[in-house]
């Protein structure tokens, strides 16, 4: 399944609202996210996680590979008064020189990278006891919720697309740092129900890897036909509220 979230970016923009406040608070214990740091978010996409540190007045890069994706993520941080620096590069291949961030943020997307590739440039880029921070928002299928139903029409409109039935935790991304070198590594987890109108819910899942990242418009078009008419007979509350699951890995690099 070819993957391009560049095809949905407008979508993306709006309905994929990015990171909950309780991660940056999370966070703030770690002492990442302070005023003046020099942040570098990797796959960066529309600048979410990138935007909630630069809220806090750090020095924020986001780096993406997408153009499309890029011009989102400039358009809103006008709109909300911020200046982001966005450069069009790869996890893998930062252009940046070696120790010029204290921390790098990955939001969303290190499963799309090669992850041993991207962890030893992370080591690389960042200073001596600099910060790496992988997190996930991830939505949770459990018996009977949304969240199950939606996968299941995914599935069916889209055989190729096998992201689903995960729970939310990637136990797998702590061997790639530890490989890197990476030390005092730490993970934590907050559940939540995030409530979504049937509007955002399906602007949502169109900007989903399995339908408008990799489907064509006609293709995605009749998916959310078809995802309109699921959430008006099955979750007719609206909002409805769709279970997530935050999860984080913090690291220091030595």
């Amino acid at each position: 399944m070819k993957i391009d979230f560049g095809k949905t970016a407008c979508d993306y923009a709006v309905y994929r609202a990015g990171f909950p406040e309780v991660l940056f608070e999370r966070l703030a214990g770690f002492g990442i996210g302070r005023r003046g740091e020099r942040i570098l978010d990797l796959g960066t996409g529309t600048g979410t996680l990138g935007r909630g540190f630069a809220r806090r007045g750090c020095d924020v890069t986001g780096l993406d590979p997408s153009t499309e994706l890029l011009e989102q993520a400039r358009a809103i941080d006008r709109a909300a008064g911020l200046d982001t620096i966005y450069v069009v590069a790869r996890a893998e291949d930062t252009i940046f020189r070696d120790q010029c961030f204290d921390v790098v943020g990955a939001g969303q997307c290190w499963h799309w990278f090669d992850r041993p590739r991207a962890a030893s440039e992370a080591r690389r880029i960042l200073v001596a006891k600099g910060r790496l921070v992988i997190a996930y928002f991830d939505w949770i299928p459990l018996p009977g919720n949304v969240v199950e139903a939606t996968e299941k029409l995914i599935e069916h409109h889209n055989s190729a697309w096998k992201f689903g039935g995960g729970n939310g935790i990637h136990p797998q991304f702590l061997h790639d740092v530890a490989v890197a070198g990476f030390c005092d590594i730490e993970t934590f987890s907050v559940d939540l129900d995030v409530p979504y109108s049937h509007e955002a819910w399906r602007g949502r899942i169109r900007a989903s890897a399995g339908m408008g990242a990799s489907l064509s418009p006609d293709r995605v078009a009749q998916f959310d036909r078809a995802l309109e008419s699921m959430l008006r007979e099955r979750f007719p509350d609206d909002p409805l509220k769709a279970f997530h699951r935050l999860f984080a890995i913090v690291c220091r690099a030595p």
